[in-house]
Order: C-alpha cells, then sequence, then structure tokens
C-alpha cells in the first residue's frame, strides 16, 4: 500500500477577499485563483462552451423547430391559426414551470439530478408529439416537452456561475447567450429543411432522438459543479430563502423585466412569422427558413458585441441602447407597413430588432447572475421561466389582435413595441444604471 504521508502536499492559503493562491515552488509567482474556473485549461473550457450550448439550445430548438410546421398543422388538424399557436403557448408554459421547479432543485440536490432526469422526460414527450392522434394529444405532449426541455439552460448557465465570476463570467455567458438568441431564429431554418424531406410528426422524432443524444452526454461529461458543502441546509424553507433573496434585487427584477419583454417581441415575431411570411409575402418553407437565417446573423453580431462592450462599459450601458433600438426597430416596422413599403420595409428594422436583441440577452444574464452566486440556479431558472412564460402569454396576442383581418407586419410590430417601451421603462425606472456597481475582474 502506498504511503500518503510521503507525498508532498501543496499548501493553499486563502485571501480575505476569497482568492486562493496555489502556492508552488516559487510562491511569489503562484497563480491567484478567484473562482474553480480559473483553473480549468483552456481547451476544457472550449469543452464546457459546445456542451452546455447545446444543453442551452434544447430549449429554443424545442419550441420553434416546428414553427414552419404551422401552416401544415392547421389545414391537417382542421383548425385556427389560433389555436395552433396555442401549441406554442402550452410548450412555453410548461417549459418555465419547468425551470421553477429545476432551478431551486438544482440548488438544492446538485446539478446533475435534475438535468439527467428532466432531459430524459424531454425525449419521452418528444416520442408522444410524433405519435399524436390530435390537437389536445399533440398540446398536451408540447407541455411536457417544455417541461423536459426546462433543465439544459437553467443548469447551463447555473454551472457557469459555479465555475467563473466577474468578466470572464460575461465571457461564458455571452457564448450561450449566443446559442441561446441564435437558436430560436436558426431552429426555423432547420426546421424548413426537414419538412423539405418528411412530414411534420418527423420534427418531433428529431427532436426526441436530440434530447437522448444530450442526455447520454450530460451523463458522460457533464460534471457536479455544486460540492455538497456548498449546497444549502435541508428544509423547505431554504427554497423561500433564495426566492427573498433573489426577488428583494431591485436590478434582478429590472433586468428581469428586460429579458421578459426582450423575449415576448422575439417570440411575437416568431409565433407569427410563418403565416405573415408564408401567407401574405408568398415565402415558401425553404425562403421563410433563409429568412431567419439572415436574423440570426444579426443575433450572433449583437450577442459577441455586446460581450466586449459590457466588460468594458458595463452591462447597464448597453442595454441603455440595445432597449431603445428595439423600440425604434419596431415602431420602424408600423411606419414602413403603413407607407405601403413592402417585404423590405419590414425585413430592414426587423434585422435591427434582431441585433437589438442579441445585445440585450447576454447583458440581462450578467446582471442578474452575477449577483447572486449563491443562489445561481434559482436565479437561472427565474429568468428562463419569465423570458418563456411571459413571451408565452404574450406572443398569441398578434393572433388575437389580428383575429378578423389577418396577420400583418403592423399587428406583429404593434406587440414588439409595447414590449420593448416596457423594457426601456424597467432600465431606467427600476434598475437606474448610474447606480449599478462595475463588474469585478
Amino acid at each position: 500500500m502506498r504511503d500518503t504521508a510521503s507525498i508532498p502536499t501543496v499548501p493553499r492559503r486563502a485571501s480575505a477577499t476569497g482568492a486562493i493562491r496555489t502556492l508552488g515552488p516559487d510562491p511569489a509567482t503562484a497563480p491567484v485563483v478567484l473562482h474553480p474556473g480559473d483553473a480549468i485549461s483552456t481547451g476544457r473550457r472550449v469543452v464546457y462552451i459546445i456542451l452546455l450550448g447545446a444543453l442551452t439550445a434544447l430549449g429554443p430548438f424545442t419550441v420553434d423547430l416546428y414553427l414552419p410546421a404551422f401552416p401544415v398543422l392547421q389545414a391537417d388538424f382542421q383548425t385556427s391559426a389560433a389555436a395552433i399557436q396555442l401549441t406554442l403557448t402550452g410548450t412555453m408554459i410548461g417549459f418555465a414551470l419547468g425551470q421553477l421547479v429545476v432551478g431551486p432543485l438544482s440548488d438544492k440536490v446538485g446539478r446533475r439530478v435534475p438535468l439527467l432526469a428532466v432531459t430524459a422526460l424531454h425525449v419521452l414527450a418528444s416520442t408522444a408529439a410524433a405519435l399524436a392522434p390530435d390537437l389536445l394529444a399533440l398540446s398536451t405532449a408540447r407541455v411536457f416537452m417544455g417541461v423536459g426541455a426546462a433543465a439544459g439552460g437553467v443548469v447551463a448557465m447555473a454551472i457557469v456561475r459555479d465555475l467563473f465570476g466577474g468578466r470572464r463570467l460575461v465571457v461564458m455567458l455571452s457564448r450561450l447567450a449566443l446559442v441561446s438568441g441564435v437558436a430560436p431564429v436558426a431552429a426555423p431554418l432547420i426546421g424548413s429543411a426537414l419538412l423539405a424531406v418528411m412530414p411534420w410528426r418527423g420534427i418531433f422524432v428529431v427532436l426526441a432522438a436530440y434530447g437522448l443524444v444530450m442526455l447520454i452526454a450530460a451523463i458522460a461529461l457533464v460534471p457536479e459543479t455544486l460540492p455538497r458543502a456548498r449546497r444549502h441546509e435541508r428544509g423547505g424553507a431554504t427554497v423561500l430563502q433564495r426566492y427573498k433573496s433573489v426577488f428583494s434585487d431591485r436590478v434582478f427584477i429590472g433586468v428581469l423585466i428586460i429579458g421578459g419583454m426582450t423575449f415576448s417581441g422575439l417570440f411575437s415575431y416568431l409565433s407569427s412569422s410563418s403565416f405573415l411570411f408564408q401567407e401574405s409575402y408568398g415565402f415558401d418553407a425553404q425562403q421563410y427558413g433563409l429568412l431567419f437565417a439572415v436574423n440570426s446573423v444579426g443575433v450572433v453580431v449583437g450577442v459577441q458585441t455586446a460581450s466586449r462592450l459590457a466588460a468594458r462599459y458595463g452591462p447597464q450601458w448597453v442595454l441603455a441602447v440595445s432597449t431603445a433600438v428595439l423600440v425604434l426597430a419596431s415602431v420602424s416596422i408600423i411606419v414602413t407597413d403603413q407607407l405601403g413599403l413592402g417585404i423590405w420595409g419590414t425585413m430592414i428594422p426587423l434585422f435591427a430588432f434582431m441585433t437589438a436583441c442579441g445585445f440585450t440577452f447576454p447583458c440581462v444574464q450578467v446582471l442578474a447572475l452575477d449577483r447572486h452566486g449563491k443562489a445561481a440556479g434559482t436565479a437561472a431558472s427565474i429568468i428562463g421561466a419569465c423570458n418563456f412564460g411571459v413571451a408565452g402569454l404574450i406572443s398569441p396576442l398578434v393572433g388575437w389582435i389580428a383575429r378578423d383581418a389577418g396577420i400583418t407586419a403592423t399587428t406583429m410590430a404593434s406587440v414588439m413595441v409595447g414590449c420593448a417601451v416596457i423594457g426601456v421603462l424597467s432600465l431606467w425606472l427600476i434598475v437606474r444604471p448610474r447606480t449599478v456597481e462595475r463588474l469585478a475582474p
């Protein structure tokens, strides 16, 4: 048996700020580790980004992959456009409720168990959706698909917060925000391609396969990043304490509203765009998918630029610009539509709107999570639940407003304008950028 007493130990010294210096042969040059992720190699961080990004994308793909099939579903089930939109609402409500369960649970029992259990539910629900005999069965399966997809984004954000802080947190969260921002607009492009080679039921088979791959990858590659020593004491009261600590933070409440309103504006566009562009502008499924590919470029540019600007100037000041652009872009869609400027009059300001969404998403996540490291799972679940839950309730308003005259660019953008204005008011009246402290190094 090996004599462990003969193995030299490496002394560790903790500073008053929580930084840990690992002392090697030359203590003066030993690295300072502020957060666990600071000691992770670059290659390992890339693996985390890819895997956590894929888990994060499971939610948006579950929500949006079948959007190009809306007209087909309407014809198959012989129902109204509003009824088909309700299947999207059910998915988003299930996604929101699932996150409210998964987030606090992951703070209490660790990250892996909730992730594996809920992702397995997604696989089963996707299979049920593929076999649904009627609209009611499909709607029910979609709710459970939403619940099952909830774990990926929440646990991914919580794992990043477990490992990183300060400006490195900005960089890592910006990568996840890139996925969560691009996936909703890239998913319909992929869905359009799938519809060209398979019936709409095949889309749900693809989602079941995607969930299964994520489940296997999570079992094999996702570590437990929340040690037992950092988990909260037993008892249901601790859940209430975590919610209380998060909801007592004025800045968190403000960015929560901004994120919810930005997602609601985005999903107002997503839920109505298949009818607007395929029926009003005469796009086929592939042209409709190409539209999303173009808009995804704006989201990518926004997210990547925002991460650099947020680290330098502060995420609150990036939000000051991006939320104003959301208002201007959505108002411009209404103006150009009323002037009869056609497809380009809608496309150009819509691209500006999507780019502003890309600037907004990572800044919301950073401001919310950087302040609540001890309740990262709870904070992440509230963000996700608000984003998708509120968006699920608001986005069908487009169909309700257009119930008589049909969906137009004006009816779509009118909801987007309302959401954007609320976001601006929340920033300046609740967050109050001048009161937000700078990010730690």
